[in-house]
């Protein structure tokens, strides 16, 4: 970082900063090494949980469990910033003062969690940290606060900070503690939607959990997609499936029928596995918040998640569902990802998210492009896939492990 506080003093593009300053801008978003390692970042993780509990065991190291840490701090100060009787609906007055000590508190508590080497990183992912939870001025939530908490997630690997076999429980236990928090958040201070739209979005608060939930499901999944908003699933396995979390809360502070408030989530029961469904999210999470403006011109760049531009015809990554992933020790190398399929035109809202989960399935011709860590030479690991860079293989999946979800035996 040393390099780039220099380029700020001499007058040229901050080290850390906002970079998406208009309509135009976007494409050069899309082209960007942050879009790509976010992308890869996602994928690669979906590729490595699928199968897994939230509750199953898993290996957590000792980063993992000082960062998990930062949470018991941060909901020390909702109780001592509890919110204020006042009359309106939303945006509790309260919160500002909590998100005031929560900025005074951030670096230091994230100091001591990362090793003193990785101390040259610290600027850039306490930006993204703070980013994620929320906005004091209007006292809103909503998917830019936690797109900033992904970047937050993919830096802690690009510095190596976390490694390879952190990955299950970077997911399945920071990330699920996150979200866990920003819901206390939402509840305590009344946090109005960050750029809700209504019926017709996924939900008014997240998203990646749904993606994530969902490739949980992709192998021996206990229940088909038609099945999620059964009461008994519910409260089967709201504590064991991040998808199923999700429908619990959104049950929890909506009323009436589901089909009526989560017209989009309703519509997913129709699609016939899990792994049409995860597929169907990534490509609906590019269109309908990675595309936008009002979500992205907030964003924060920085060395660990660059703005700088891919090369030329560098693919984007696709994750492998449908079969159990490798332990991270067999997923060091990663084959050639196949290229982008071209973004049709989007369909109207209502029938958005079923148009794009009627995807082929990925379980077969799709490359694993589990997440890369190896460093390069003076600079952060890479998470981009780069054309060749297929050293080894992994072992295939036997023919019983193949297959869509709907088709798998129940644990």
């Amino acid at each position: 970082m040393a390099d780039a506080n220099a380029a700020v003093a001499a007058g040229k593009t901050p080290a850390i900063d906002k970079r998406v300053h208009n309509i135009g801008d976007l494409a050069l978003w899309q082209r960007s090494r942050a879009y790509y390692d976010l992308i890869g970042f996602i994928n690669g993780t979906s590729t490595a949980i699928q199968g897994i509990k939230t509750t199953d065991e898993m290996h957590e190291s000792e980063v993992l469990r000082k960062l998990l840490q930062i949470f018991d701090v941060l909901e020390q100060l909702v109780e001592r910033n509890p919110p204020l009787e006042q009359p309106q609906r939303f945006g509790n007055k309260a919160y500002r003062d909590w998100a005031r000590q929560m900025r005074d508190d951030i670096p230091q508590k994230l100091a001591q969690a990362l090793p003193t080497q990785k101390h040259k990183y610290l600027n850039e992912l306490q930006q993204y940290l703070m980013e994620a939870f929320g906005n004091a001025t209007r006292i809103d939530y909503g998917t830019g606060h936690e797109l900033s908490f992904l970047f937050f997630m993919c830096a802690l690997f690009k510095a190596e900070v976390l490694l390879e076999q952190d990955i299950v429980s970077a997911a399945l236990r920071l990330f699920n503690r996150y979200l866990e928090f920003v819901r206390q958040l939402q509840r305590a201070y009344n946090m109005e939607p960050a750029g809700s739209q209504g019926v017709w979005s996924l939900d008014d608060y997240q998203f990646v959990p749904f993606i994530w939930g969902s490739a949980q499901l992709a192998v021996k999944s206990p229940f088909d997609p038609a099945k999620f908003v059964d009461e008994q699933v519910i409260n089967d396995y709201k504590n064991h499936f991040m998808f199923i979390g999700c429908i619990d809360y959104i049950c929890k502070v909506k009323t009436g029928h589901f089909g009526e408030h989560s017209n989009q989530l309703w519509s997913i029961t129709a699609v016939p596995s899990w792994v049409k469904i995860n597929a169907g999210l990534v490509k609906m999470y590019q269109k309908e918040i990675l595309s936008k403006f009002p979500v992205i011109q907030h964003v924060y760049f920085g060395e660990l998640m660059s703005f700088d531009t891919v090369a030329s015809g560098t693919p984007l990554s696709s994750a492998r569902l449908g079969y159990v992933a490798p332990p991270p020790s067999k997923r060091i190398c990663i084959g050639t990802p196949a290229p982008p399929a071209p973004v049709a035109a989007p369909p109207p809202p209502a029938e958005a998210l079923q148009n794009d989960l009627n995807v082929g399935d990925s379980s077969s011709e799709s490359s694993d492009n589990s997440v890369v860590l190896r460093p390069r030479t003076g600079s952060p690991a890479s998470l981009v896939a780069t054309e060749g860079s297929s050293m080894c293989s992994d072992k295939p999946a036997s023919q019983d492990e193949v297959g869509d979800a709907s088709k798998q035996p129940a644990d």
